[in-house]
């Protein structure tokens, strides 16, 4: 499930992505040989048209940076927003209230009625209600085993939060590297220029270097935008995890509890 929501992710934001980059390339395609037919007249209104705003001006820049450089970054973009929204989806589901959880075992437990509480942790989603169930599972083998059960399950459950992670700061190291690699190309263009050019004009320098700088700007914009998400995922998942060894201290309590008042333990 969590994996279709991801492909799900990704179709869905390459669906709005790429035909805004066509749309972009014919637009820009078409002022091109616009501004090329109109005279010096009607100059004025030929810079009205290309100014469309923001959007506009987006499409533009990204044209100008290079169609290999700054898709290789829109594609880290949609990749790391996907598995960002696979784990902001899988932390919120995750993230149940234990409170009421551990209450409504521990009232069944005090009546002695093991398999019900067994049957309530098992229809309960989230690793606070998984690892309770491990631990009900082994609940005749005495508090000792109980306590292992859950300091492992508890590793297999974080592991699992903690999935994926790895991929999302893949993609913040990869947007700004692709970036300055993308500057590093288009500044050697540039210095090409000059020397066919065969002079040092300021023209030339600088309408290369803008371009170069481009896929640097849209690699840092890209690693940003993952970062703060990254940093609301780990926000996130402390949250969880913090809830989770809180959990693990009172279901404890309630295991001895029942042991000392069921089997003399």
């Amino acid at each position: 499930m969590k994996k279709l929501f991801a492909i799900l992710a990704i179709f869905g934001i390459i669906s709005v992505g790429l035909p805004s980059v066509l749309l972009a390339q014919q637009d820009t395609a078409g002022e091109t040989e616009q501004v090329a037919a109109t005279s010096v007249e009607t100059t004025p209104v030929a810079v009205q048209e290309t100014s469309g705003g923001f959007h506009q001006a987006l499409k533009v820049k990204f044209i100008e940076g290079g169609a290999a450089f700054m898709s290789l970054i829109a594609i880290c973009l949609i990749l790391g927003l996907a598995f960002c929204l696979e784990r902001i989806i899988y932390l919120s589901l995750a993230d149940v209230d234990p409170d009421a959880f551990l209450n409504k075992v521990g009232d069944i437990l005090d009546k002695g009625d093991l398999e019900t509480a067994k049957d309530i942790a098992r229809n309960t989603r989230g690793p606070v209600a998984s690892i309770v169930y491990q631990g009900l599972l082994r609940l005749d083998q005495g508090p000792d085993a109980v306590e292992r059960s859950i300091v492992s399950y508890g590793g297999v459950q974080s592991g699992l939060l903690e999935r994926n992670l790895s991929w999302i700061t893949l993609f913040i190291a990869i947007a700004p590297s692709l970036g300055f690699l993308g500057t590093v190309v288009g500044m050697v263009m540039a210095f090409d220029d000059i020397q066919r050019a065969g002079d040092m004009s300021p023209t030339i320098v600088a309408g290369g270097m803008k371009v170069a700088l481009i896929t640097t700007v849209g690699g840092l914009i890209v690693a940003i935008i993952l970062q703060i998400i990254y940093n609301y995922i780990l926000s996130k998942m402390e949250g969880i995890l913090n809830k989770m060894e809180n959990a693990s201290i009172t279901f404890l309590d309630q295991v001895i509890k029942y042991n000392v008042k069921y089997k003399n333990l």
